[in-house]
C-alpha cells in the first residue's frame, strides 16, 4: 500500500518553496536592473559621443542646458544633440519608461544658457574625465541635475535629484566623452573629488 504525503510534510515543502522564492526573487530583479542598467549605459555613451561631436561643429564650444535667444522658441541640450544621433529612444533611461527625458545636465558648472553668455569650450576645462555634463535624472523637472550652494547637502532638492534607480547609483556623461557608474552617495559631500565632479571653478577651495 503507497504511502501519500502527511499534511505536515505539504506544508514543509511549500514553507521551503516559499523561503527559496523569497530569497531567489531580490537576485533575480537585481540581474533585470544589471541588464537595464548596461542598456542605460550604453545610452549615456552616445549621447556624450553626440555631444563631443556637436563641440567639433562649434569650435569645441559645448552646448547650453537652455538654448532660446530673445523670443526664439524654447530648446534644451538634448534638442541640440539630437540630430547627432537621430534616435528619441535614447534619451529614456530603460529604468524609467514614464519619463520621456532620462538624463539631466549639470547645473549651475556645465553650461546653462546661451542668451547668458554661459559658454563653455573642451580646452577650459581642467579635469575633462572628473567633470560630469550629465547623467541620470530622478524627476518632475528632467533638464537639470542640481547641486545646492552647500556641498554637505549633496543635490538640491527632490525635483532634480540624481538617481539612484540603478542599483543605489546612476550612469553620468564625462566631459572627455566617456560615461560610467557611479554609487550616487559617491558624489555627495564637501571633498575635492565631489567638486570635480561637479566642475566647481576651483575644487581645492570648499567655500
Amino acid at each position: 500500500m503507497k504511502k501519500g504525503f502527511t499534511l505536515i510534510e505539504l506544508l514543509v515543502v511549500i514553507a521551503i518553496i516559499a523561503i527559496l522564492a523569497a530569497i531567489l526573487f531580490p537576485v533575480f530583479a537585481r540581474a533585470r536592473e544589471r541588464a537595464r542598467q548596461t542598456a542605460c549605459l550604453s545610452n549615456v555613451r552616445q549621447i556624450a559621443f553626440a555631444l563631443h561631436m556637436y563641440a567639433q561643429d562649434y569650435d569645441e564650444l559645448l552646448t547650453t542646458a537652455w538654448n532660446s535667444l530673445d523670443d526664439a522658441p524654447d530648446y534644451f541640450w538634448y534638442d541640440m544633440i539630437h540630430p547627432y544621433v537621430m534616435n528619441w529612444d535614447i534619451f529614456t533611461c530603460p529604468s524609467a519608461r514614464a519619463q520621456t527625458m532620462g538624463y539631466g545636465w549639470n547645473y549651475p558648472h556645465a553650461p546653462y544658457r546661451l542668451e547668458r553668455g554661459h559658454l563653455l569650450s573642451l580646452a577650459e576645462i581642467t579635469y575633462p574625465s572628473e567633470f560630469m555634463i550629465f547623467g541620470d535624472s530622478n524627476a518632475a523637472r528632467w533638464r537639470w541635475l542640481y547641486c545646492g550652494p552647500h556641498w554637505a547637502d549633496g543635490i538640491h532638492d527632490d525635483t532634480n535629484m540624481v538617481a539612484t534607480r540603478h542599483n543605489g547609483g546612476a550612469n553620468f556623461g564625462f566631459a572627455d566623452g566617456h560615461a560610467k557608474w557611479l554609487q550616487t552617495y559617491s558624489i555627495l559631500g564637501d571633498g575635492e573629488t565631489q567638486r570635480r565632479f561637479w566642475g566647481h571653478p576651483d575644487p581645492t577651495d570648499p567655500g
